[in-house]
C-alpha cells in the first residue's frame, strides 16, 4: 500500500462517522487490519471504509461483531458469504420470536400480580420495606 493510497485512523474515522475508539475495537478483534508506520500510526487501504460502513450496516440488522467477523472471514476467503448471512439471520429471528414469547408470558405475570395487588392493603411487619413484593408468589 502506498502511503498516497493509505489512510489514518482519523480520517477513516470522518469518512464513516464512526468513533476512533470504535475502530481500534474493530481492529482488535479482526474485524478490520491497519499497518502500522514507522511514527506508530495505524495506516487502513481505502476499501476500510466501505467495510465499516459494512459494519455499522450489519450491527443495524441486529448482527453481533462475532456474526459479522465470520461474514468477513468467508468474504475474504473469496466465497458471497450471502447464504451464512441468510442462516444467521434466521437464527436471530428465531432468537426474537423465542424472546417475545417469554416478555408476553412475563407481562402476563405482572399484570395478574397487578390485579391481585388493586385490592390488597397488607399490613407491614417489622422490617418489611414493601408487603407487596415481600408476599409475592
Amino acid at each position: 500500500m502506498t502511503v498516497a493510497a493509505r489512510l489514518k485512523i482519523g480520517e477513516v474515522s470522518k469518512q464513516t462517522n464512526v468513533a476512533v475508539g470504535a475502530l481500534r475495537y474493530y481492529e482488535n478483534l479482526g474485524l478490520l487490519n491497519a499497518e502500522r508506520g514507522d511514527n506508530g500510526y495505524r495506516y487502513y487501504a481505502p476499501e476500510v471504509v466501505q467495510q465499516v460502513q459494512f459494519i455499522k450496516k450489519a450491527q443495524a440488522l441486529g448482527f453481533s461483531l462475532e456474526d459479522i467477523g465470520d461474514v468477513l472471514t468467508v468474504h475474504e476467503q473469496g466465497d458471497v458469504p450471502c447464504e451464512l448471512v441468510r442462516s444467521l439471520l434466521q437464527e436471530k429471528i428465531e432468537q426474537i420470536t423465542a424472546q417475545i414469547k417469554e416478555m408476553e408470558a412475563f407481562k402476563a405475570d405482572l399484570e395478574s400480580y397487578r390485579d391481585r395487588w388493586a385490592a390488597s392493603q397488607p399490613r407491614p411487619q417489622p422490617g418489611d420495606i414493601c408487603p407487596l413484593i415481600e408476599r409475592c408468589r
